[in-house]
């Protein structure tokens, strides 16, 4: 792997573990010490950021370096897990909320940061390879401080995983700010200093005018709605005919995981030697046979025959295979599509 590709790796991989920690570690620990599902469900607001980066995107984008912003991010989450493990979900619900608050601006931010840094520092041969280490290394940020921290919570403790997640970002804050320096940015054409601007109208308007802009925008929009309907409603519908929460967690969580990660893989080696569009095309009709294969399964479900659970299973697996791949492949035809861009639109300076 280049070191290209590892910067990018590790730089998603701390991203996810913001994720990860509020949407599968923090909900079950909370529980665990007594908290109300009122108060639980109460955490879903701490996404708020998220909804903001629109606000903020075109700041990070125009002033300052993407390099500078990821150090000042990761040291802001850096903070943000030091003040955890001071802090006692039991006596300081209120002051922990803040804390994942202020750590889903700085991974909103990281995100912009990096997103930015990938266009300009991937060639266009290497786009495929890059958006499989994006997919996967998110996913296992996300899945290792949630599910895998979760595991050893009653081992560990409150303090010592925050403790070591301060360890882990510090480390790639580390090993980032050493190989920023020998990354090489590619520089658009032209040599002009690109001009700035904060006006939403303006910054929308060259947004369009890049080549493809319309087709991808109504694309990411829509390509995700089956996906969406399948992998979230499908093991619901397990649920209520004779599989069990430990099954589900299992199949739909461990099991599903793993094969959406070799899809992602799998997809950006695809990227390397097909065009993006008839590839594509090919997943959809995949994704098709596969959502056609699962509404026979939901139709003639008996939960008394294995046969049907074995189907049950294998859809699960089908569903995030495809998803791994079609979200690869997307990502590449995004970052494609912002390679296009103005230099403005892309990035301002090194």
């Amino acid at each position: 792997m280049s070191t290209t590709l590892l910067l990018l790796g590790i730089l998603y991989f701390v991203q996810g573990i913001p994720y990860g920690l509020q949407s599968s570690l923090l909900p079950v620990y909370l529980r665990t010490v007594g908290l109300s599902f009122t108060k639980i469900s109460l955490t879903k607001a701490l996404y708020f950021p998220w909804t903001l980066k629109v606000v903020w995107a075109p700041f990070v984008d125009q002033y300052g370096t993407k390099q500078r912003w990821l150090l000042i991010s990761m040291c802001g989450l850096a903070m943000c897990c030091l003040l955890c493990a001071s802090l006692s979900p039991e006596s300081d619900f209120q002051l922990v909320a803040a804390v994942f608050l202020f750590m889903n601006f700085f991974a909103s931010v990281q995100d912009v940061a990096v997103d930015g840094l990938a266009v300009r520092i991937l060639r266009y041969e290497e786009v495929g390879y890059g958006n499989t280490v994006q997919v996967v290394g998110y996913k296992i940020g996300s899945v290792l401080a949630g599910g895998g921290l979760l595991t050893v919570m009653d081992l560990l403790g409150w303090t010592f995983i925050f403790f070591l997640l301060t360890g882990i970002y510090l480390v790639a804050i580390i090993y980032a700010s050493s190989e920023f320096g020998n990354t090489s940015v590619n520089q658009p054409c032209g040599g002009k200093k690109p001009s700035r601007t904060l006006n939403p109208m303006t910054i929308v308007k060259d947004f369009i005018a890049v080549p493809a802009t319309t087709w991808t925008v109504i694309f990411v929009l829509i390509y995700k709605l089956g996906e969406q309907g399948a992998i979230s409603m499908f093991p619901l519908f397990l649920l209520d005919h004779s599989f069990s929460a430990q099954e589900l967690g299992f199949w739909n969580g461990m099991v599903a995981m793993g094969f959406s990660i070799i899809g992602s893989s799998l997809g950006g080696i695809l990227m390397s030697k097909y065009r993006a569009l008839p590839l594509i095309k090919i997943l959809f009709f995949l994704r098709l046979g596969s959502l056609f294969f699962q509404t026979i399964v939901v139709f003639m479900f008996d939960p008394n025959f294995l046969i049907w659970k074995s189907a049950a299973v294998l859809s699960i697996s089908l569903q995030h295979f495809l998803g791994g791949l079609i979200t690869t492949v997307t990502f590449s035809i995004m970052m494609h599509c912002t390679q296009k861009a103005d230099e403005k639109i892309q990035l301002q300076q090194r």
